[in-house]
């Protein structure tokens, strides 16, 4: 009889609750317990309801670029609940620059024809094509996304479509974040076909002619999705396939790497008011700064190490109208204003034009965010400080001079990991460094992607690790159940 190699994950967003859903679906032979210290599960994932408003406190959807998020999504069942982002919102989408909406074309020689580009910048921006890629040394091979976009397509471009990308998406500075920790997949389509447009032309080309060889009608471009109830649906499906494996309300304060009689040491997870837990193996899949505050009695050269990857401040204020009250707001998706526009909120998402039931009859949700890298200070007023400049903006630029009949604010100090220039060398210092520990692992948002399908994919290839690290045994029914264990603190 052997025991049941355990499996300790530390923290219950997404990464942690996917890959504990994974490992209890692939490798039963293992023992999995994940200790969230909230009361919640899901991290910045999930949806509140109130007075018939449905209101995503972090993310509004997901795309669906890779199968990873999908596969998880259909693995638990929720296919049939999917709903997709409205076509106007997959159409329009819009820029805020000098207090005015522009709409953003749908595809980059769509810019040609904007006007917020002279011709000498859509000059350079047509001369994206013919630019030879870039070839630099090892000790100059990270870049920012200002710098790349500047190469790329002309300083014009850089200064109001750079930023807008990363507000957008990191609500960062377009001039600290690395490009190639941030948007891989651009970089190699530059090395790839030496032109970022000509890229994207021929991979959507390409992507067709798999398609006709096999028979299969042409790829429609990726689709943003969620559920009819939110994104709260996928973490709820997450808790109640885990079951007694989730534990919450546990914050683990220390980590121990214990001596015991087995081939290798196993981990001490110690928390407030309940004895210490034995693992074989432990995934720290909370925030950077957390796993960092557990490292650092462990490694402080690890420690500081992680808890040097900085994060931005993000405030969520969801605001309910009256539709009549909303009159010149144009169909789409919402807007974004880059941060060199110095305004008091980042972008607005149209949420009840996104995805349907998020309103009540009669009336539309909108999500401001505000903050960000640069305006970090904004989180520092109070909530009727932040309400007015929230109001401010919604007669400025969408016209709506009525007071909101709902509001809600939901803050985050520590919102989002910024992959700064340096990441993923850092990156190479932290899989060299985490080495000297057994079967430790360092997971989450703060290192290879901050979207729910980086998520999702890092839950796989856990998953697969440790199918690889602890192979099933040969008689599977010989396992013991961890509850089987001798019980005490100190290993047998």
């Amino acid at each position: 009889m052997v025991l049941m190699p355990r499996i300790a994950i530390v923290g219950g967003g997404l990464t942690g609750l996917a890959t504990a859903f994974w490992l209890q679906r692939r490798a039963a032979h293992l023992d999995v317990v994940v200790l969230e210290a909230r009361e919640r599960a899901g991290g910045n994932v999930g949806t509140d309801e109130v007075h018939g408003y449905r209101v995503e406190r972090g993310p509004n959807g997901f795309l669906d670029r890779t199968p990873a998020l999908p596969r998880l999504v259909q693995a638990l069942g929720l296919s049939d609940q999917l709903v997709p982002a409205s076509r106007g919102s997959r159409r329009f989408r819009f820029l805020c620059v000098h207090g005015r909406l522009y709409r953003l074309p749908n595809g980059p020689l769509g810019l040609l024809a904007t006007p917020l580009l002279s011709w000498r910048g859509k000059r350079d921006l047509l001369a994206e094509l013919w630019r030879r890629p870039r070839r630099p040394s090892a000790a100059e091979a990270d870049e920012s996304v200002y710098d790349f976009v500047a190469r790329r397509a002309g300083r014009e471009a850089a200064d109001l479509f750079a930023d807008a990308l990363v507000t957008g998406i990191q609500g960062g500075d377009p001039r600290r974040l690395s490009m190639a920790a941030c948007f891989p997949r651009i970089v190699a389509l530059e090395q790839q076909y030496g032109s970022i447009i000509r890229g994207l032309i021929r991979h959507a080309r390409e992507r067709k002619r798999q398609a006709r060889r096999a028979g299969q009608p042409p790829p429609s471009p990726p689709q943003l999705w969620s559920f009819r109830e939110g994104l709260q649906r996928l973490i709820d499906a997450l808790v109640q396939a885990l079951g007694g494996s989730l534990r919450l309300g546990v914050a683990v304060t220390a980590l121990q790497l214990a001596t015991g009689n087995g081939p290798a040491p196993r981990w001490l997870l110690h928390s407030t008011g309940s004895p210490p837990l034995e693992a074989d193996a432990v995934v720290l899949a909370c925030p950077a700064y957390a796993q960092a505050e557990l490292l650092a009695p462990l490694d402080p050269p690890l420690a500081a190490e992680v808890a040097a990857i900085p994060y931005n401040r993000i405030a969520v204020v969801a605001l309910g109208y009256r539709q009549v009250d909303c009159p010149q707001v144009p169909d789409g998706f919402g807007y974004i204003a880059p941060q060199s526009q110095r305004r008091d909120v980042l972008g607005v998402q149209w949420c009840s034009a996104i995805f349907p039931e998020r309103a009540p009859a009669g009336m539309v949700l909108w999500r401001a965010l505000c903050g960000g890298v640069q305006r970090g200070d904004i989180l520092d007023w109070d909530d009727q400080t932040l309400l007015r400049a929230v109001q401010q903006e919604m007669a400025q630029v969408l016209h709506v001079q009525a007071p909101p009949a709902f509001v809600r604010i939901i803050r985050y100090p520590r919102a989002i990991p910024q992959y700064e220039i340096g990441h993923l060398a850092r990156l190479q210092r932290l899989d060299a460094a985490v080495q000297r520990w057994p079967h430790l692992f360092l997971s989450g948002n703060a290192y290879r992607g901050i979207a729910l399908n980086d998520c999702a994919e890092e839950a796989e290839r856990l998953t697969a690790e440790f199918l690889h690290r602890f192979p099933p045994p040969a008689s599977p029914d010989a396992a013991m159940p961890a509850d089987a264990r001798p019980s005490g603190a100190t290993p047998p």
